[in-house]
């Protein structure tokens, strides 16, 4: 083939090709995920990466629809790309509603894409894990959501994760209160860029928006904290005092705190009024997610209450509440923090006439939940450790025993050996496993 007939291999901006460096953590997070998941009752379902693209304009915002990948397909459908895993989940339930048994509590892990500017931890291409009870309102299902995601991070052995919460309803009620109820969406979305531009920057753009300055100072001061770690309930009635007193919105964060402080998780939630989520369908409780130390990447698990999204689509009323992890910003915030192997050892091919017993040790090995690498060809053991090095293969067995179901452990790291036998190898393997 000549030169100018190679195609240049490449990819579209902010998608990427994954190598199995970067794959196998993910994946093992996604399993540790799905289990955990279970644990709780939710269960598995999937969509469409393609909808009709009114179902995925209906209620988005109008940041989102932006950022919408959308065409006119063969048939001259117009079509898009789903954005994120929620607008979806309301059509489906809309679809399916005669066929759930409500409460309905699922989860879905899933690629999603965005027409937004890439950099570091956010990309065009990502995956999302979303969790949701749909069919309730109240504190209870709202905290076992509170639950599930600070369980989750526990589960990913992410120790440094802190949540913020707010509700959407106790600042409308501000917003009410100051008769700027009109602009609420608009204020809502400036609100939630205060981390990325600054607190003088929102309050300039603030003024300029509701056309007065003390309006836009009390609107600032409800959001804003003088200590970070101010204790959640001492926020809370400090904001229903703003407020005019205690609301339904208030009496509702009082009772998922108390639901937390019997969990013993509380000290895990801050309670920020400066979170607001700027997508449109949310109505109550809203959250995001910070790792201490890497704040500047942005938020790794989100979502809220939404009322009324499935409103869109049906006229059954299906209350929901759900959190999303954004699966790719939060391995990008925890870069080389989880461990890379492709397999648990690898079998060293040293003679070509020994390797029907090699393929029977990997059996009995991976029989006992190991991951097993064979060598294929008899090379110089130097060649065959750099492979596994390679791979991040930590163990080799090598077949130098003439006795059955004896053979040498190498520690590729320590370059130490150990004459063992199946279930010794087995106890010593499965004892490394990350």
């Amino acid at each position: 083939m000549k030169d100018q007939e190679i195609i240049q291999p490449r990819v579209l901006k902010g998608f990427r090709d994954s190598l199995p460096s970067a794959q196998i953590p993910k994946e093992a997070l996604v399993s540790t995920l799905q289990k955990h998941f279970s644990s709780y009752g939710f269960v598995p379902i999937d969509t469409p990466a393609l909808e009709y693209m009114e179902i995925l304009l209906g209620k988005g915002g109008g940041e989102t629809d932006k950022q919408i990948f959308h065409f006119t397909d063969q048939g001259g459908r117009e079509v898009a790309l789903r954005f994120d895993l929620t607008v979806p989940f309301a059509r489906y339930l809309a679809q399916h509603e005669h066929e759930l048994a409500l409460p309905f509590k699922r989860y879905h892990i899933d690629k999603v894409w965005r027409g937004e500017n890439p950099q570091k931890g956010r990309y065009r291409e990502f995956t999302q894990c979303d969790f949701d009870i749909v069919g309730v309102d109240n504190a209870e299902s709202d905290a076992e959501i509170l639950s599930l995601m600070a369980s989750s991070f526990e589960k990913m052995n992410v120790k440094h994760a802190r949540f913020h919460v707010a509700h959407r309803g106790m600042f409308n009620t501000l917003l009410g209160n100051l008769g700027v109820e009109n602009l609420s969406v608009d204020i809502l979305r400036l609100v939630d860029k205060l981390r990325k531009i600054g607190e003088q920057e929102t309050e300039e753009q603030l003024r300029a928006l509701v056309k007065n300055e003390r309006t836009a100072r009390a609107i600032l001061s409800y959001i804003s904290k003088e200590d970070e770690k101010e204790p959640f309930e001492t926020t809370l009635d400090r904001l229903a005092a703003l407020l005019g007193g205690e609301n339904e919105h208030t009496l509702r964060m009082r009772t998922i705190h108390s639901y937390l402080k019997a969990e013993g998780i509380e000290e895990r939630f801050l309670f920020d009024p400066s979170i607001t989520r700027g997508l449109d369908y949310y109505t109550g409780i809203v959250y995001e997610t910070f790792l201490e130390g890497s704040e500047q990447i942005g938020s790794v698990c989100s979502g809220g209450r939404y009322n009324d999204l499935a409103s869109l689509y049906t006229k059954t009323h299906l209350p929901g509440v759900g959190s999303s992890i954004g699966l790719d910003r939060l391995l990008a915030a925890l870069e080389g923090a989880y461990d890379y192997r492709a397999s648990d050892v690898l079998i060293l091919n040293t003679d070509k006439s020994r390797y029907p017993e090699a393929i029977r040790v990997a059996k009995r090995l991976r029989e006992a939940g190991l991951k097993v690498a064979l060598f294929f060809e008899p090379k110089k053991l130097p060649a065959q450790y750099k492979w596994a090095e390679a791979n991040a293969i930590p163990k080799a067995i090598i077949l130098d025993r003439d006795e059955e179901g004896s053979f040498t452990l190498r520690d590729l790291g320590t370059r130490t050996n150990a004459v063992v036998s199946i279930g010794e190898a087995v106890a010593l393997l499965k004892k490394e496993q990350p």
